[in-house]
């Protein structure tokens, strides 16, 4: 029987065609029509194209596995994902532990992870907080308060206007730090884990707000948002590396307990403060889109592979060996 690599065309598609590519599979994005030319002719990674957001009955035709995005469980949402009938690699039982940030914070807490204070009346806020829609809007809708009223007033825009819209968000303290993600890969036909790459994000207008005097800040009333509009390669110093492997080997163990298992792509994201001390506020349990710039490899790939190795060839890598294996049930919902 012979399978094929698809994934949703947008967020890490590329990446991830390319890498299926490199081990031998045939490939599939679907997605919007618009943006086919992109997969089929600028960078014709995808052997096939489906104008469609889900063609469950074709990628069963074609015995597609599945590869999971941010984009791809944004638009379709947690329920319709968990009752796809087409092949899907990893663990659907996290993805309502990454989207809800609750359980997210449980599962930190249960690997061990320092995580920020969570303020659950915003009536109590006494210091910088971040306030965070659930789910993965790769930053949208994130700002900043010091006190409750300012709080308030920034969460009318975004139609919360009482204690009981506050189940669509979370109020995380702010702590103040370098920012750092890094991407790691768990296989689970070998357990071994994988320090991949590590990456910053380019947020709008974040990044660009200090282009900005302070004065004329305030001048012309500019908010500061955190919208992704790219990511941004990073090198950690050598001290610091097994703190990062530390916390994801715990992150893993923490979800055999809670939710089954955690394997294939995932990433920490936090930030390390001047303590050096690192602290994660959210983990993405799948492939991030920090992990584009690595499409020929990073540095720590080159360190255990010696040959360009990106997060999305890693997986297809996992995926042809569990087939030569006959273990692909161990590693498909």
């Amino acid at each position: 029987m012979e399978f094929r690599i698809g994934t949703y065309a947008s967020h890490s598609a590329l990446q991830i065609l390319h890498g299926a590519k490199q081990e031998g599979f045939k490939t599939i994005a679907f997605g919007k029509a618009r943006v086919k030319p992109l997969y089929t002719k600028y960078f014709p990674v995808a052997d096939e194209f489906i104008a469609k957001d889900y063609p469950e009955k074709e990628l069963i035709e074609r015995n597609a596995i599945v590869i999971p995005t941010g984009s791809f469980v944004a638009y379709l949402g947690i329920e319709r994902v968990e009752s796809m009938r087409a092949l899907y690699y990893g663990n659907k039982g996290v993805l309502r532990w990454e989207s809800d940030r609750d359980l997210e914070r449980k599962w930190l807490l249960e690997a061990k992870i320092r995580a920020p204070e969570v303020i659950e009346d915003p009536d109590d806020i006494d210091r910088p907080v971040i306030v965070k829609p659930h789910g993965a809007k790769g930053g949208r809708g994130y700002f900043l308060a010091q006190t409750p009223e300012e709080f308030w007033k920034k969460a009318s825009k975004l139609g919360i206007k009482d204690k009981e819209d506050l189940k669509h968000i979370q109020i995380q303290e702010y702590v103040i730090g370098v920012p750092v993600y890094p991407h790691f890969f768990y296989s689970k036909l070998n357990k071994e884990l994988e320090l991949m790459s590590i990456d910053k994000r380019y947020e709008s207008n974040a990044d660009a707000i200090g282009r900005i005097s302070a004065e004329q800040q305030f001048e012309i009333g500019v908010e500061t948002s955190y919208t992704v509009v790219g990511n941004i390669p990073i090198v950690l110093r050598e001290s610091l590396l097994m703190d990062i492997i530390e916390a994801g080997e715990r992150a893993v163990k923490a979800a055999e307990k809670l939710m089954g298992g955690l394997w294939g792509p995932f990433c920490l994201e936090g930030v390390i403060t001047e303590d050096m001390e690192f602290v994660v506020f959210e983990i993405s349990a799948r492939i991030v889109a920090g992990t584009n710039p690595f499409i020929n490899g990073s540095p720590y790939t080159w360190l255990r592979y010696n040959e360009p190795m990106s997060t999305g060839r890693r997986i297809a890598r996992e995926i042809r060996q569990a087939i030569e294996e006959d273990r692909l049930d161990e590693i498909l919902t």
